[in-house]
This record gives C-alpha cells, structure tokens and sequence, in this order.
C-alpha cells in the first residue's frame, strides 16, 4: 500500500516495471509536470510499478489520505488528476512501442531529450550500466549507439556523464515518439495553466 503522493519539482521518477527474473525496463518518467501515486489517491492504493529516482532534486510528498478526501470533493482535482492520468498512460504506451519497434540510439536520443527537458543544467550524470538496465539493452549496445551520437557530435560522454552538444540534431536523431509524448504534455500543461493564475489572496483567476 502507498502512504504518499511524490511531487517532483526538480527531481525526475521513473516507474519501472518488474519481472519475475528482477530484470526490468523503464515504461514512463515523471519529472515537475505530474507526480507518483495520483492512482492510489484516485482509486486503489497500491501501485503497479517500482518507482526509483533517476535524477535528483528536490520533491515534495503529500500523505495519501489527505489527497483523497481532496479527489473525492473536488471536481477541479478530480478533473485535474484524470486528466494528467490519462496522459502519463499515453506516455506507458507510447514507450511500449518505442521499446519494441525502436533502435537503441532512437530510444536514447528520446530518453536524453525527456531528461534535457527536465535537467537543471546541460550535464546529466548517468551510466552506461544505469542506461541499459532501464532501457532493457545490453551495455554494449548502450556503448555503441552513444559513441554514434558522440561521434556525429550530438553528445559529449565520459564515465558517469553525458552532455548534450546539439539539441536540435539529437532531436532529428530520436524516433517520432519524443515528439508525440511532448506534445501530448504539453497540451496538457497549456490546458491547466489558467487554473494557476492566483491572485494576491490566494484566489483563482480567470
């Protein structure tokens, strides 16, 4: 049973999910437009899925009981958590896709975008073993597809930390799935941002 909702506001989660043999593959990342346990507050309590931190930052928890009571008598909230849910369940089956009829390096330039979005500073601190674990590959393929975008001068690596150099051409570089789970984000976020503007006393603007 889940205790807490998480809230990232600097850091990035990623639900991951878990075979019998402990290997297991990432199916979607939460960074500061969502958050990890919205299903239980909702509806079950439990969560299907390991969730680890895969970026640090800062993150706020709220207990899950509280949130409830909220859904229950709120129709904002309620609209507002469904909403946002339905778009993290097109993020799952988007990289379901992706993880199956995808290259490596296509699903690695689509894995450092959604991380480049997200991270602080241009420098993010992964390896190659972390890399291929919640990507379901094998090092060697990791090692290769990111000596390909370090060659065609896209990303810069060294142990343990990888720098994007050109944006726009790791974008060209990752298949079409970082554009359409963006997108669907994005509408998301511009569909609730007027629910935001407060005022001075704590009241919702129109």
């Amino acid at each position: 049973m889940l205790n807490h909702a998480y809230f990232p506001e600097g850091c990035v989660l990623s639900l991951l999910t878990v075979l019998e043999n402990g290997s297991e593959i990432e199916c979607a990342n939460i960074g500061r437009e969502g958050a990890f346990g919205l299903f239980a507050a909702m509806y079950s309590g439990v969560s299907f899925n390991r969730c680890t931190v895969q970026l640090e930052g800062q993150m706020l928890r709220c207990d899950i009981k509280y949130l409830r009571e909220e859904f229950k008598q709120s129709p904002h909230l309620q609209g507002l958590l469904v909403s946002y849910s339905e778009t993290l369940l097109s993020q799952v089956m988007q990289t379901v896709a992706c993880n199956s009829l995808h290259s490596v390096e296509e699903r690695l330039s689509r894995w450092l975008l959604m991380m480049h979005d997200r991270a602080e500073g241009e420098k993010l601190t992964y390896t190659h073993e972390f890399l291929a674990r919640i990507m379901g590959a094998n090092r060697t393929s990791i090692t290769l597809a990111a000596q390909s975008l370090q060659n065609d001068g896209l990303i810069q690596y060294r142990r343990g930390m990888m720098q994007v150099e050109d944006r726009a051409g790791l974008e060209a570089a990752a298949c079409e799935c970082y554009g359409i789970v963006k997108a669907r984000f994005d509408a998301f976020l511009m569909h609730l941002s007027p629910a935001f503007q407060a005022t001075k006393n704590g009241k919702v603007q129109k």
